[in-house]
């Protein structure tokens, strides 16, 4: 095997994936492996120490930075919030270039572009969805597809004057 895709669970940023991260990345050169891609979070400061990590592997490395998943209200990490009604989100008026199915499958074929090509390596690449849209927006957008009713509300729990969503 000469080159693998890196993802990290539960998150690039959650504590001990960068020391996890750094040890597979020397096992895996050490084991004859040339090339890296590590899947990171755009935006993400706590992504760093892991995307340093892999880095200090003497091999080929490219991380491909992503935006948020429209995946993420209905199979990934704010499931839970969307079917108990609220996504307490403390940056509602932020817009972010979230990635919906088809930008998915572009951002796919960018990591195997680093995977099996040349001209990546050492590179950061940021990949995002071709529209820009508010959290809010994005939990209506969840709402109308699934049927639930939506709506919008100060969250409890979040710094005053943040913004939740309500599905």
């Amino acid at each position: 095997m000469r080159a693998v895709f890196v993802i990290c669970q539960p998150d690039v940023g959650a504590p001990g994936v960068a020391e996890a991260s750094g040890a597979f990345a020397q096992r895996a050169a050490h084991a004859g492996v040339r090339r890296l891609v590590l899947l990171s979070a755009r935006g993400e400061d706590l992504a760093a120490p892991t995307e340093r990590a892999l880095r200090r592997a003497d091999v080929e490395w490219t991380v491909p930075r992503t935006s948020w998943f429209f995946r993420n209200s209905s199979e990934g990490v704010f499931l839970p919030f969307v079917l108990g009604g609220e996504l307490p989100f403390p940056a509602d008026g932020v817009r972010e270039p979230f990635i919906d199915a088809e930008d998915a499958d572009d951002a796919a074929d960018a990591a195997v572009a680093a995977l099996t090509g040349e001209g990546h390596h050492g590179r950061v690449h940021d990949l995002t969805g071709p529209r820009l849209l508010t959290f809010g927006e994005t939990t209506r957008q969840v709402a109308e597809a699934s049927g639930l009713r939506g709506k919008r509300r100060e969250s409890r729990g979040l710094p005053r004057g943040s913004t939740g969503c309500i599905v």
